[in-house]
């Protein structure tokens, strides 16, 4: 059963509150800088003449019909992204910041952004409903973003915004400054609130940053049609924020259809997919590769001892070990069970083989706990980590802070196999020796499978 609501006069228990300690200082900051910008813009009132009345109004008339156009689309996305949101309102911000005066352009944004809670994200029931302490935060990132390219344009001063070498450049300015201010504010609190996140690679290891500027320069071409024509031209920009919304809502779904539930890699058929092209590539290039398989030793034992759930934070942990060791061009999947799977595309061509066994070893001795330790899982005390039969503890601080060990199967391309299939044959080969030879091994390259009797 969800919690009750707190209400909003009870300010004392807000969650934003229950934020750690080292995100709400940065947090309110924001806010409190946004406040005074808007508190400053209301104590010296722009001039309020006819064409800023109607460029106010188009632009916050339009801000909302995008919401009511895509609010089904756009909540799917919201809750379905695993990387940062790029905020398709942008249009109507960024336009607001190169027509109205920052004032009046951060009443666009307190307008846009009262309306995308309303119709897209209070809709959605607790517990799933994302706090609003978030979307206050983000309104407040586009205010300071907002007033950041507006003053960029009262500082270069361009005259003629549009067709003039000096307006140009002045506009381009105005579109990096939001961009970066808008863009280090929102990740700068992703990388508090989560140390290990690579910002670099939510940054650029997707379309995001390509999204944001096409937006922003879609915002600027309103911008520009605005003030040539007249504010019935902005019903224009209407279609192709509804194609992009569209194209990156099958895009997500495609990521999350191709994506493993409990441990966010690659699943078995989508690895399978990639790493055939990968292979495909490699073999173009005349490159070595090499399949590994990793099978978690014991796993059962880990189920059985402590539970399914921890079991489950056992396998999340090895996959977090297995993103932090591997390139960002390796593929990475899981087979199910406790097996994972790992394609190493571009390997140094020196002596694969070598470098294979290396790697392999890296990937061993972190998730057994030798290398950097990982954080143990929520409601498993230290002393309930298994003991080897000397007394000494079984992988005392090993992957998810449980006694756990990886044996792991190699296979070289092409010296092991020409294709997929056979790699993971000799990889599986080799696997069942390093399981032979008492687990927590490596073995790479092609060994004889046991025979029936020694299963028994």
């Amino acid at each position: 059963m969800a919690p009750a609501p707190v209400p909003w006069f009870r300010v004392t228990r807000w969650p934003l509150w229950s934020m750690p300690t080292r995100l709400l200082g940065p947090v309110l900051a924001v806010e409190l800088l946004a406040l005074c910008l808007v508190v400053a813009g209301l104590l010296a009132p722009p001039r309020l003449d006819r064409p800023t009345l109607v460029l106010l109004a188009t632009l916050a008339v339009a801000g909302v019909l995008h919401t009511e156009v895509v609010a089904g689309v756009e909540r799917i996305r919201r809750y379905t992204a695993e990387t940062h949101h790029v905020n398709l309102t942008s249009v109507w911000t960024f336009a607001s910041a190169l027509l109205l005066p920052p004032a009046l352009g951060a009443l666009v944004v307190a307008v846009v952004y009262t309306h995308l809670y309303v119709r897209v994200l209070r809709p959605v029931p607790p517990p799933d409903r994302r706090p609003v302490y978030r979307e206050v935060y983000s309104a407040a990132t586009v205010i300071l973003a907002v007033h950041a390219a507006a003053g960029v344009l009262a500082a270069t001063r361009p005259g003629e915004l549009y067709g003039s070498v000096p307006g140009t450049v002045a506009l381009l300015l105005a579109l990096l400054t939001y961009t970066v201010v808008n863009t280090c504010l929102v990740l700068g609190v992703v990388a508090m609130a989560s140390p290990d996140t690579r910002v670099v690679r939510i940054l650029f290891g997707g379309d995001e940053l390509t999204l944001e500027l096409a937006t922003l320069c879609l915002g600027a071409l309103t911008a520009g049609a605005l003030t040539a024509t007249g504010p019935f031209v902005a019903l224009l920009a209407v279609p192709p924020i509804l194609a992009l919304h569209r194209t990156i809502l099958v895009r997500q779904l495609r990521e999350r259809a191709d994506t493993d539930a409990k441990t966010g890699l690659l699943n078995h058929a989508a690895w399978h997919l990639r790493g055939g092209h990968a292979l495909t590539m490699a073999e173009r290039e005349r490159r070595p590769a090499a399949v590994l398989i990793l099978d978690l030793d014991h796993f059962k034992e880990i189920n059985d001892t402590h539970g399914h759930l921890v079991g489950d934070q056992v396998l999340a942990a090895t996959a977090q070990v297995l993103r932090e060791e591997l390139r960002e061009v390796d593929l990475v999947g899981r087979f199910g069970g406790e097996e994972f799977v790992v394609l190493l595309p571009r390997l140094s061509g020196h002596d694969g083989r070598d470098e294979v066994r290396q790697i392999a070893e890296r990937l061993r001795r972190r998730v057994s706990g030798e290398g950097r330790p990982v954080a143990p899982p929520d409601g498993v005390p230290a002393q309930r980590v298994p003991h080897s039969g000397n007394g000494v503890p079984a992988g005392a601080g090993r992957a998810a802070g449980v006694g756990i060990t990886v044996s792991i199967g190699g296979a070289l391309f092409p010296d092991d196999g020409h294709d997929l299939t056979g790699l993971l044959e000799v990889a599986d080969s080799a696997l069942y020796a390093a399981k032979r030879a008492g687990r927590d091994a490596v073995r790479i390259g092609r060994h004889t499978f046991p025979a029936a009797s020694e299963h028994a």
